[in-house]
């Protein structure tokens, strides 16, 4: 059973890693390409503003992709989980939003990175309520910590 699930996360991981690769393919041609043939567009905002987005596909792609024995073509590792919630899903919004704002600008010029700025915006918006809930649950700590300390004390007291 074990391994019927392996060979599915496989096969689930392969297709999106060729989907995923087929897309930056295509929004990255059609930039080169309506770059080449109409009013050009910044290209050194063009790498800056997409290697983030290369990066993640190559992260996803070291760590996705399912890995075979050649000797008897086997599945050695199905690779990580590409549908898993949580850093994965953020590199894909990465990617996805790179290619939204390399179309964009491909249409209206170099405006259309301004979407791009969501992708820093998101992130400091999750590291900070990442942040408040640590801080919360260090409080809730101390507190109960207190608690327990207070209620030793009193005990203590009556022994006393």
């Amino acid at each position: 059973m074990a391994q019927k699930a392996r060979k599915d996360r496989a096969k689930s991981n392969a297709a999106a890693l060729k989907n995923l690769h087929i897309g930056t393919l295509v929004v990255n041609t059609f930039f080169v390409l309506s770059n080449l043939l109409f009013k050009r567009k910044s290209l050194l905002l063009y790498v800056v503003l997409s290697l983030p987005s290369f990066i993640c596909e190559f992260v996803l792609e070291s760590t996705g992709r399912p890995k075979y024995d050649p000797s008897n073509n086997s599945l050695k590792t199905a690779g990580e989980d590409l549908s898993a919630p949580g850093l994965t899903e953020y590199m894909f919004d990465v990617i996805w939003v790179t290619w939204a704002s390399v179309v964009l600008v491909a249409f209206f010029g170099n405006w259309g990175w301004l979407l791009w700025s969501v992708v820093p915006a998101y992130g400091a918006f999750k590291g900070l309520s990442v942040a408040r809930g640590m801080a919360g649950m260090r409080q809730a700590q101390q507190q109960q910590a207190g608690g327990v300390q207070a209620a030793g004390n009193r005990k203590q007291r009556r022994a006393a």
